[in-house]
């Protein structure tokens, strides 16, 4: 068996060494009818789609965010329908719907917004990139200061070269603290699915450790110690990029990359602040992983004596959502890709895990976390060890998920006909 540990900051796996299993809690819905919409996101001239694109349901909390092919599947609550629907993307101008004038699997064409690169823009910050990072970082006060209770749709999947192999999905609830607060978000699993074909995986079993856990550290503004430390913050480079726009607010872009001398795995990429609240509104960022011995150290929690494992990618994103003037964790995927080499044989095998979670509502409440203590998961989860099959037809109900890309459907419903066979 090979266990990935699915994040690769440092600090954070030296938690995660042994697998400890959550607990399962199937929590009864309040059932609202509901209509459902779909459709694909695009540029208006390109026609290319628009990957992790935003759309929010005006005048509350539900959301959704596109796949990969930039389309989407949104389930609105009826009491909404007389909303409109908010479409927007990094460096296009937002687009607004009324629900009740959307059409069936309707294109929705964004226009590029374009900036003018106006020196000015830059130089009255009268701080250097490094300097607005750092500022960036302690600026809690854009975000949301109290107890919130998320909704998320959380999937991870695994390929070997390009074939799927395993596929889990869950709904959970994202305890989150205020980000004021030095305390950590919690957990709790409501519903949890999984498909498996072995027979893709060769001799070996993947498992990633972590889980949803992966994917809320990403964020930067709440857990800024599991990318830009104290310590080592002083180890990168930070550069200003060209600005862009994101609801018609002006966008620093800021590079990063670690210094030349860092041996070290470091991260390199961008980050997006809001020029107006100094607020982080996205992160794209990857790992070095030169240093295949370090990186590998860094992910590999368990494996066979006679495999050398490690990363050839590592790819981060996190985005964020502002309602109400207030900023909060809204979207985050993660992209991960390992050589396996198998001692004394000629050919090696190549996996990608990836993992993505979206919020999909939330609502700010005292979420009581000693009453449901029992019911949480933990850190070191193994999702795929707690996950059932995909026997339930109606499984989602009324939650939110991802559209699912074309490939992994197709690939489901074919593990499927061969359990039906079996």
């Amino acid at each position: 068996m090979l266990v990935m540990k699915t994040k690769a900051f440092l600090k954070l796996m030296t938690l995660c060494l042994f697998s400890l299993l959550p607990i399962t809690l199937c929590v009864a819905q309040d059932m609202e009818s509901f209509t459902e919409i779909e459709g694909i996101v695009i540029d208006e001239t390109t026609k290319t789609p628009l990957i992790f694109a935003d759309l929010t349901v005006g005048n509350s909390n539900v959301s959704t965010v596109t796949n990969s092919d930039g389309e989407f599947v949104l389930k609105i609550p009826n009491s909404h329908l007389n909303e409109s629907l908010i479409i927007s993307y990094l460096g296009y101008q937002d687009k607004t719907i009324a629900i009740k004038n959307f059409k069936t699997d309707s294109k929705i064409e964004l226009t590029p917004s374009y900036t003018e690169l106006n020196p000015i823009s830059i130089t009255s910050i009268n701080r250097s990139a490094r300097e607005l990072v750092i500022e960036t970082l302690k600026k809690k006060n854009s975000y949301i200061d109290k107890n919130t209770l998320m909704t998320a749709f959380y999937r991870e999947t695994i390929k070997k070269r390009r074939r799927n192999a395993s596929l889990s999905e869950a709904v959970v609830k994202i305890h989150k603290e205020p980000y004021s607060s030095y305390k950590n978000d919690h957990i709790e699993l409501v519903k949890a699915r999984k498909n498996t074909d072995y027979s893709k995986l060769d001799t070996i079993a993947l498992k990633l450790q972590g889980g949803p856990f992966c994917n809320l550290y990403t964020d930067i503004i709440k857990y800024p110690e599991y990318i830009f430390t104290e310590e080592d913050i002083k180890d990168y480079d930070f550069s200003y990029g060209e600005s862009t726009q994101i609801n018609n607010s002006l966008i620093y872009v800021v590079n990063f990359k670690p210094k030349k001398h860092i041996r070290t795995p470091l991260y390199f990429g961008k980050l997006y602040i809001d020029a107006n609240t100094l607020a982080l509104t996205s992160a794209v960022f990857s790992l070095n992983v030169e240093n295949k011995e370090l990186s590998s150290q860094m992910y590999i929690r368990k494996k066979p004596r006679k495999v050398d494992v490690y990363p050839t990618e590592a790819s981060y994103r996190v985005n964020y959502r502002i309602s109400n003037g207030k900023w909060h964790y809204a979207y985050s995927n993660i992209s991960l890709t390992f050589k396996v080499n198998w001692k004394g044989k000629l050919f090696n095998s190549v996996y990608t895990l990836s993992s993505e979670m979206a919020v999909t509502d939330w609502e700010l409440k005292d979420t009581k976390l000693a009453n449901i203590r029992s019911q949480l998961i933990r850190p070191s989860t193994i999702l795929t060890d707690k996950a059932s099959g995909f026997s339930d037809p109606g499984f989602w109900g009324e939650y939110n998920i991802i559209e699912p890309e074309k490939s992994i459907e197709s690939a489901i419903k074919k593990i499927q006909r061969q359990l039906k066979r079996t």
